[in-house]
């Protein structure tokens, strides 16, 4: 077994396994017309069902971020249950066409998986490769932007050739083993001990005031508006496609920004190791962001159809929005330490969950009040070029890399 327990099988080849399963939830697109064309639901009341999702995905990290950091095989064993079932509901819910139940099993249950799935490798991968943190945090969620690239012709082919409630069914199997054969390789270096005193409720809650924190709340808000803008845009992406008259690509355009959504959490994070401040990545990020969009909005490119830069945009987007994930654990141990790292990044994802009840419910109600979807998914451009202005200038201005005490956030 002595040849098992390395870096590869014991953190990589696991983390992958669990973030390319879960990292499905950004396939919504490619389910939310079929789904809507099998029961007749409206495509506004669907997409409650992908915001909870990720509400869910990053309030269970920021409550359960205790849970995963002292039995990281229950989180991931759990992870995987809450998963395939909320796959499972879901197309039972397309069967009998009830709207209920798919916000419940998709955006509930399975979001709590996706919390508990995302959080379990991260410290694992920090653990074993402790030079190189940023490389091991990018491999992690790397798989979490390549399951878009990987799974969407899958899910088009399932859906094409057997509807979207059996393309649901046998992608729930497939998940399950993904996560399942994660959740036996996972393990943290032999010699680590995590600390397993008894929960404290008032130990528990005084995390929560690292809210107090300028530099943690400054680096919230940044996550948090990266994330907003990412989905109002990924959460639409095939529909974009169509109207720049690119709908018969828009499969292999969507592994394309899955490609570069995967490319951008790992090249991102790598390059970050070399730099002194961390947060110059984020920096990059944001400004190579608002210039996108900027040339977006001012070329008119989608009510004009310019499909270059709209690809570009969406390419862009979609590698900032993956660096942001794969920088934030590593940027918080810099200048946090390592101590409950799980924890912290947890309570960080809250900002996950708050964009997921955000990015994509704005997005439709800029559509929806324009006079055409041409028309609303220009005006959600002038939405997030104002929202990556404030970033940028909220990271320049609060975010520092410099590294607290310990005591900061451990007692």
């Amino acid at each position: 077994m002595k040849n098992l327990s390395n870096k590869w099988t014991r953190a990589a080849i696991p983390a992958l396994l669990l973030h390319s399963s879960i990292g499905t939830v950004y396939c919504w697109s490619l389910f939310s017309g079929e789904i809507a064309t099998a029961t007749g639901i409206d495509s506004f009341t669907l997409g409650w069902a992908f915001s909870l999702a990720i509400f869910f995905l990053g309030m269970s990290a920021a409550f359960l971020g205790d849970f995963v950091e002292k039995d990281i095989h229950k989180a991931s064993l759990l992870a995987s249950i809450c998963f395939a079932v909320g796959v499972v509901g879901t197309a039972f819910a397309v069967r009998i066409k009830s709207a209920f139940l798919i916000i419940l099993f998709y955006g509930v249950i399975m979001g709590i998986g996706l919390g508990l799935g995302y959080l379990s490798p991260v410290k694992t991968l920090m653990l074993w490769f402790k030079d190189k943190k940023g490389l091991a945090t990018g491999l992690a969620v790397a798989g979490f932007g390549a399951a878009k690239m990987i799974f969407s012709p899958v899910i088009e082919f399932f859906n094409g050739k057997f509807g979207v409630e059996i393309a649901l069914y046998i992608l729930a199997c497939v998940w399950f083993v993904m996560m399942f054969t994660g959740h036996l390789l996972l393990k943290k270096p032999e010699g680590w001990v995590e600390s397993h005193e008894k929960f404290d409720i008032k130990k528990f809650f005084s995390r929560f005031k690292i809210f107090a924190d300028v530099k943690f709340i400054g680096l919230w808000l940044v996550f948090y508006i990266n994330i907003t803008c990412g989905l109002a845009l990924i959460s639409h992406e095939k529909q974009i496609y169509g109207v720049i008259g690119l709908y018969a690509m828009a499969g292999l355009l969507s592994t394309l920004t899955g490609l570069l959504n995967a490319g951008g959490r790992l090249a991102y994070s790598a390059i970050g190791d070399h730099f002194k401040d961390r947060n110059t990545i984020y920096k990059i990020i944001l400004i190579s962001e608002l210039v996108m969009t900027a040339v977006a909005v001012f070329t008119g490119a989608i009510t004009n159809s310019v499909a270059f830069i709209c690809i570009a945009l969406l390419f862009v987007v979609n590698a900032g929005y993956g660096g942001g994930f794969s920088n934030l654990p590593t940027l918080l141990s810099d200048i946090y330490g390592m101590g409950n790292i799980s924890s912290l990044h947890g309570i960080a994802l809250s900002a996950w969950a708050f964009a997921g009840l955000t990015g994509n419910q704005i997005a439709e109600v800029i559509i929806n009040a324009s006079p055409s979807h041409q028309v609303g998914y220009q005006n959600v451009l002038y939405f997030t070029i104002a929202l990556y202005a404030i970033a940028t200038l909220v990271d320049f201005f609060l975010v520092k890399s410099k590294k607290e005490k310990a005591s900061s956030i451990e007692g």
